[in-house]
Formats: C-alpha cells, structure tokens, sequence
C-alpha cells in the first residue's frame, strides 16, 4: 500500500511541475490588441513580442525592426521595410541602432535575435525587444513577405 502512496505522490507531484514549467509564470509577450491601445502613444512592450503586435507597430516613426539572419535567408524571405544586421556583424555595426526609437530583433526562430536583443541590452540598449518565433512565426501567421 506504501507503495502505492509513494508511486501517485511521484507521479502527482511530476504532474504538477510539468504544468508549472509549460503554464506557470508570466506571458511576457505583448498581445495585438495592447499594441493597437499603445499605437498612439508611446509603447510599453515587454521583453518578447509576438509577430502580430510587430506587424501593427513596425511602421511607426519610432519603431525600427532588425533582421540577424545571414544575408542568404533574408534573401529568401524577410518582413517588409526591416533593416538587415547578421548577428556576428551586431557588434560593430552598433552605430546603426537607434536609442530614441523602440527596436525589435527578429531572426528565423526568435534564438539568434534573442541573443541578440540580450547583446544590446549589456550594450546599454534598454527600448530593445526580441520578436517570438522569428520569420517562420511571422509566415504561419500569414503576414506579408518580401524576397
């Protein structure tokens, strides 16, 4: 009977911390609709922002969106009017990023433009944002691309 106890203890507790790590903690990617209440003002985004909320905010006068693919997959396909800095390119081309304006990183998954998005920040960089599931995200969404 111990056992048994032990085992469903196990296996509740397993339960429990699987739901804490997929579930647990906060979203800290901003959603269209915040976009769209922060359009005529001045955005308030959170660290990681979804490809919906970019594509509403991107041509806003302080809004700049950084690509950090290799120029090959941009060639493939990029999101319209984003400015294109490879990620080992990043440090010496700083001069390129702007202080005064909102900057979203964007790649193909979101990993290369959240290292560079955390690059910017130990840069000084405090308005800078990393967009959620890079292009790939952006297409399943069927937002508009270039090639």
């Amino acid at each position: 009977m111990k056992r048994k106890y032990f085992w469903m203890v196990g296996l509740l507790l397993v339960l429990v911390l699987a739901l804490a790590a997929c579930g647990g903690g906060s979203n800290t990617a901003a959603s269209p609709a915040d976009a769209v209440a922060a359009a005529e003002g001045e955005l308030n985004l959170p660290d990681t922002v979804d490809p919906q909320t970019v594509a509403q905010i991107k041509d806003r006068a302080d809004v700049v969106v950084f690509d950090v693919r290799e120029q090959y997959e941009y060639d493939e396909a990029h999101i319209p009017g984003v400015t294109l800095i490879p990620l080992g390119d990043l440090p010496n081309r700083l001069s390129e990023i702007p202080t005064d304006k909102t900057v979203i990183m964007t790649c193909r998954s979101g990993n290369r433009s959240g290292q560079a998005t955390d690059f910017l920040r130990q840069n000084g960089y405090t308005n800078v944002h990393n967009m959620a599931g890079g292009i790939v995200a952006w297409q399943q969404a069927g937002l508009p691309v270039e090639q």
